[in-house]
């Protein structure tokens, strides 16, 4: 029988407590930076220029885990990180959901009259589409939101603007002109803890399950292949498709279950999900926190 589906080993503690450094994209001041805190408040921020390289970090040694931006409550799924899990060996450990606080922010002294353009990351500059449009504020698009404020603090340039948290403003010496300028005031963004070892949480908290999984080529796999998990009463509170191969003719898909491997529902939707598909992964059982 696939690994997946034998015995859960006993209850583990979340390897999350034991890590003493964590990598994330952007630099210090990114929202990456803030959740990294939050998270794992007892392990070391470490800075990376890509998401791949935070990544390469933990699958290198060189770091203990990593946290990474899944989905946004405005914008959607962050498409990189998307394209990159399937890739990595490394286990879903947690989920952590920080509520995004956008700030315009330029050089001591700058007023918002002042303006003239205002720098972010397309996603934030999404996020705050209507506010910045409301104040006639023209915008560019820059490689993340910290780095525009440090940028905006080294031009020195009191006509240009940064979209960034609070803590940017903070390490770079900003000042803050208008917050919050995002235009939905439950602007989320929920990241996810990857280490090297995967663990077992306990069955009585709430419980997600992450599977990535290529359906076999017949006609209503996916359907087919779901079905198991309505008829077992499981929600999935994520469905996300990517083609493979280059061809457009197979696809793999990550899903989202709310629900622990260990269960008897969980058990006869996996086995009914294995007679459609080619391929199953589990890329981790961690603790749901929304």
């Amino acid at each position: 029988m696939n690994s997946l589906f034998s015995p859960i080993q006993p209850h583990t503690a979340n390897p999350v407590t034991q890590w003493q450094t964590i990598a994330f994209q952007g630099v210090p001041g990114a929202y990456a930076h803030i959740a990294a805190q939050q998270a794992a408040p007892h392990a070391q921020p470490l800075a990376c220029p890509s998401f791949a390289e935070a990544v390469h970090l933990v699958e290198s040694g060189q770091a203990s885990g990593a946290i990474l931006p899944v989905e946004n409550s405005t914008t959607g799924r962050i498409a990189d990180i998307h394209a990159l899990l399937p890739q990595t060996s490394l286990h879903i450990v947690a989920e952590h959901f920080l509520p995004i606080s956008h700030c315009l922010m330029g050089l001591p002294g700058a007023e918002i009259s002042q303006i003239r353009t205002v720098y972010s990351q397309l996603p934030a500059i999404q996020q705050c589409q209507n506010t910045l449009s409301s104040m006639g504020l023209a915008h560019e698009s820059y490689l993340d939101t910290a780095g525009s404020a440090k940028m905006v603090a080294e031009r020195a340039d009191p006509t240009l603007a940064a979209l960034a948290s609070s803590l940017a403003a903070t390490t770079y010496g900003l000042s803050i002109l208008k917050s919050p300028m995002n235009d939905q005031a439950n602007n989320t963004t929920r990241f996810l803890l990857l280490g090297p070892q995967g663990w077992n949480p306990p069955l009585t908290e709430p419980t997600k399950t992450t599977l990535l999984f290529r359906v076999k080529d017949i006609p209503a796999a996916l359907y087919k292949a779901l079905g198991g998990f309505a008829t077992n009463g499981l929600n999935l509170s994520r469905l996300e498709s990517y083609l493979v191969g280059g061809d457009f003719q197979a696809a793999e898909f990550f899903i989202d279950i709310e629900g622990h491997p260990a269960t008897a529902p969980m058990q006869n939707a996996l086995s009914e999900l294995a007679h459609f598909t080619a391929s199953i992964r589990l890329m981790g059982t961690y603790p749901a926190n929304a």
